[in-house]
């Protein structure tokens, strides 16, 4: 029987690399040590009020690049209240009113707001497109997404258009029910929000006003909306299609935009 493949009990039977560990105090005590380096660095790396930031002038370790763009979702660069855009006005001042010619080539949007969204816009080269667009919440969608397909959807047709020179949008002051006042409150509040970031003019025309130009009557229903784009060469395929069409009559019959 080989001795030496016995282990002992002493510390004479580890091996050789572990013989000085009797020598140790405590095998799991470490020296700690105090690092005048460190507790300088870390007076410069005091948290900041807004986002955890250092505040010293030149703090180590950090960086910012000078080509990072502020994106559409981006606080103001100022990051307060007191920013303003330097932007059209809004509401009041629109071109065209004040008996201010638009020009030539001028690019129009008009909105019938909704869940089911319609739509035409007067191109640069005076053609005319107009459509209907969906909203409706999708299944396992928060409520807020279709007010993001929404301004998303914005933001596709601006390019497309080559830019935006003002918006109109039906404003309706009744609605059928609570959801549908919903609804229409939050695509408004999503659509003047894009337009003043934008710096584009807009402005809300009352259903009324609308239907009284398109028609003659003031409280014309849907079919007669319908019936008078129709006479007009349109073909909308529904009546909210039909209401941006006609509302896009009456900018350019009234506010001097070139046809």
């Amino acid at each position: 029987m080989n001795t030496h493949s016995q282990v002992g009990k002493t510390a004479a039977n580890f091996p050789p690399i572990f013989r000085d560990v009797g020598k140790l105090a405590n095998a799991c005590q470490l020296e700690s040590h105090t690092d005048q380096r460190v507790r300088e660095l870390s007076a410069d790396w005091q948290v900041g009020k807004a986002a955890n930031l250092p505040t010293s002038p030149n703090p180590r370790g950090c960086w910012v690049s000078g080509d990072f763009q502020v994106g559409e979702n981006s606080l103001p660069p100022t990051g307060g209240e007191e920013h303003a855009v330097s932007s059209p006005p809004t509401r009041r001042g629109l071109p065209g009113i004040d008996g201010r010619d638009r020009g030539p080539g001028t690019a129009i949007l008009s909105l019938d707001l909704g869940t089911r969204t319609g739509w035409a816009l007067l191109g640069r080269d005076g053609s005319i497109t107009s459509g209907s667009e969906s909203f409706k919440p999708r299944r396992f969608e928060g409520g807020g997404m279709r007010y993001l397909r929404f301004k998303r959807w914005l933001t596709e047709v601006k390019p497309s258009a080559d830019g935006l020179d003002a918006v109109y949008f039906e404003e309706v002051r009744r609605h059928a029910g609570v959801d549908a006042a919903h609804a229409y409150g939050g695509f408004m509040a999503q659509l003047t929000a894009w337009c003043e970031h934008h710096g584009i003019p807009y402005q809300g025309v009352p259903v009324g006003t609308i239907k009284k130009h398109a028609t003659g009557k003031g409280n014309a229903g849907k079919q007669e909306m319908v019936a008078a784009m129709q006479a007009l060469g349109f073909r909308p395929e529904d009546d909210n299609e039909a209401d941006a069409l006609a509302l896009l009559m009456w900018a350019i019959a009234t506010q001097e935009v070139p046809a």
